[in-house]
């Protein structure tokens, strides 16, 4: 009967017939002032409905590019770029894991992905102009989930242990991203603010485009939903937010998710498993290249063992293991967040324990703040070093169970009346006596002990005030000074401040202007444009793997020869300010942008033209939240604007409020928002 059960459920997952017909009528997009989507819908599945009706009219080309990429066809649209991504969604096994735990997937949030499913395909019938890949469509719930179970997969680190194995750089292994990308998380309850108010804020450091970048929505259903928050391309719910009750964002944390094994090779098809002699099982991954534009199927070969995807190189066989690699009830599990009305419920929700990593920021009405380092954490052996290669020839390394919520580093409601994290040490996320403690916790699960620049700021920020109040929580935001000493927690550069000018002639006025520069990343700033050009131009100076970069004094006098030759070069001065170097760009809109990595409000940039950088990654969606007893207040900004489309209005009409540290009035109030809609309509 069971497996009777799992063989209907795949049949389910897989047809493109939908168990429920979407009556539109019941739908309504309202438009406001800057584009954003406030949907109503009679019921949770036809909301899903709008927003993937509403997301796919601002941007259906990433929906599509983040579909290929988990079903393996984005090499079909751009060719040898999207080999890897494809490559990899097959070495996971997809297909066959979603239809194995496919059983396992709420029936109420089935009909959540079958209702998005249905907008996204109706959107392509009408617009067939816009579909990049014939093959990708009709989406189905099962291609929905596939491009979840690859995300969150990457979430993992998985794809860089992947890629430590195919480049054969397996001596020093790390997954950490050296907090360039970053994100933040705040809460302060009653005990530190005034006036009865607790505080949250969402601070996530995305790419401003791409699957991964962030899209608002507000989000409201008689079936109890009512969000206001932001999602990537392809999720059918909101992914950071704030409901009437709570809200919750999320930063990357570091524990240690992923291991590598290699295996015991006793011939090219065989391994040692204790005492047995195992066959890996064989496959071929299909991706596209094009030459002279026509697309040309190429194949590469990889293996699966007990421990799971497995690849060779010149030294041998190696397989990867994840917890993501076994659980795909990931958007179920925010779904479910999305309507939490209270910490209790919320709190039961992490219980699922789907989601398998990040930390976690949590304030309600109720004045209740929380902060967890969340994750799906294996339970390992101690007899082994897993920050290293494990042996993979013994079942005494092959982990099969988890940590539960309860057991992982966490804060509820500290009587210090703040909780932060900004991609640092869970053993630090509120004042030093109401920390947890890191004895408490397994020496194997590897938990970041480190701070950065950023969380430096942020507890020397906080720790200033007596009390909080809404303008000084919007000031501890906004910050973008480094402290003094620099802390990254991936290289140092302090010796820049024990050179003396006069014994570097050549590049004195250059050490004079950092110097004496006061850390600020203000667009005007010539200390800082001086700073920023020196930053970039350390990377030539990494050596591969995650070490301690002590950059000493001659490393930084010639990185700061190449800076000076630099500036003349393109900016004819060697007084180059901020804003003249590094620019938030959209189209033909072309504006100085302050922030660097690893300062609060962070940025990080890649080459743009004419010597300048543009901004990549960083401050992306913000949300300020503020909750009292009978009322929950939202402002938020976008880095961007709403539209993907450069002939919109509302491609970049956020641009300019978010230089100038703004944001905008967002509303839970229905009748105020159908009073100030610009559009109402009903999706096709």
């Amino acid at each position: 009967m069971k497996r009777l059960f799992l063989i209907l459920t795949v049949l389910f997952i897989s047809n493109t017939t939908f168990s429920q017909k979407i009556d539109v009528n019941n739908i309504e997009i309202l438009r406001d002032s800057f584009g954003v989507p406030h949907i109503y819908a009679k019921t949770d599945a036809e909301l899903a409905y709008g927003l993937a009706w509403a997301h796919s009219e601002d941007d259906f080309k990433t929906i599509q590019e983040a579909y290929l990429a988990g079903n393996g066809l984005l090499s079909k649209h751009i060719g040898l770029r999207g080999a890897p991504a494809d490559f990899l969604t097959q070495l996971i096994r997809s297909d066959y894991v979603v239809d194995s735990l496919s059983n396992t997937i709420d029936k109420d949030f089935m009909k959540i992905v079958e209702g998005y499913a249905q907008g996204i395909n109706k959107f392509a019938e009408l617009h067939p102009d816009q579909v990049l890949v014939k093959q990708l469509f009709p989406i189905t719930p099962k291609k929905m989930v596939k491009y979840s179970f690859l995300q969150l997969f990457i979430s993992s680190e998985g794809d860089k242990a992947v890629r430590s194995i195919v480049e054969n750089n397996l001596k020093n292994i790390s997954f950490l991203d050296e907090n360039k990308l970053g994100s933040n998380l705040f809460a302060f309850s009653t005990n530190i603010t005034k006036n009865g108010e607790t505080y949250l804020g969402i601070n996530t450091h995305q790419p401003l485009d791409g699957p991964t970048s962030w899209y608002e929505a507000h989000l409201v259903s008689e079936e109890g939903t009512n969000i206001i928050g932001a999602t990537f391309a392809g999720a059918p719910c909101i992914l950071t937010g704030t409901n009437e009750n709570l809200g919750w964002t999320h930063t990357v944390n570091y524990p240690d998710k992923t291991d590598i094994f290699q295996l015991e090779m006793v011939n090219k098809n065989h391994y040692k498993f204790d005492n047995q002699i195992l066959k890996l099982k064989t496959f071929k991954a299909k991706a596209y290249i094009k030459i002279l534009g026509f697309p040309i199927r190429v194949k590469k070969k990889y293996y699966e063992s007990v421990y799971g995807p497995t690849l060779k190189n010149k030294n041998g066989f190696y397989s990867v293991r994840t917890a993501s690699l076994f659980h795909i009830r990931g958007l179920e599990q925010w779904w479910k967040m999305n309507k939490a009305q209270n910490f209790n419920e919320f709190y039961d929700i992490l219980k699922m324990n789907q989601i398998p990593g990040y930390n976690i920021g949590y304030a309600d009405k109720n004045d209740t703040i929380f902060y967890i380092s969340n994750g799906i954490i294996p339970k390992r052996n101690n007899a082994y070093n897993w920050t290293t290669i494990v042996p993979g020839n013994t079942k005494k390394t092959l982990w099969n169970e988890y940590y539960n919520t309860e057991e992982l580093p966490q804060v509820i409601s500290p009587k210090s009346g703040y909780v932060y994290n900004a991609n640092h040490s869970p053993f630090k996320s509120t004042s030093l006596d109401e920390n947890p403690d890191p004895k408490d916790y397994a020496k194997n699960m590897n938990f970041e002990l480190y701070d950065n620049n950023r969380s430096t700021r942020i507890f020397e920020l906080i720790n200033s005030y007596k009390s909080i109040d809404y303008n000084a929580f919007k000031e501890i935001k906004y910050d973008h000074t480094f402290p003094t000493p620099f802390t990254y927690s991936f290289m140092s550069v302090n010796n820049l401040f024990e050179m003396n000018p006069d014994d570097y002639p050549e590049i004195k006025e250059l050490l004079l202007e950092i110097q004496n520069w006061d850390r600020k990343t203000n667009i005007e700033s010539v200390g800082a444009g001086t700073y920023a050009m020196f930053y970039y131009n350390l990377d030539k100076y990494y050596r591969k793997g995650y070490i301690n970069r002590n950059f000493g004094k001659d490393i930084i006098a010639q990185a700061l020869r190449d800076v000076k030759e630099k500036m003349l070069k393109n900016f004819k001065t060697t007084k180059v300010k901020l804003g003249d170097y590094q620019k938030l760009v959209r189209g033909d809109k072309e504006i100085p942008i302050w922030g660097m990595q690893d300062v609060i409000t962070a940025m990080n940039a890649s080459n743009y033209k004419d010597g300048k950088i543009r901004v990549t990654h960083g401050e992306s969606y913000i949300q300020f939240v503020k909750f009292t007893e009978n009322k929950t207040e939202i402002e938020s900004i976008i880095s961007y604007g709403a539209s993907d489309h450069m002939d919109s209005e509302h491609y970049s009409d956020q641009m300019d409020i978010y230089k100038n540290f703004g944001t905008k009035k967002m509303s839970f109030d229905k009748e105020f928002n159908y009073k100030n809609a610009k559009k109402i309509y009903n999706p096709k």
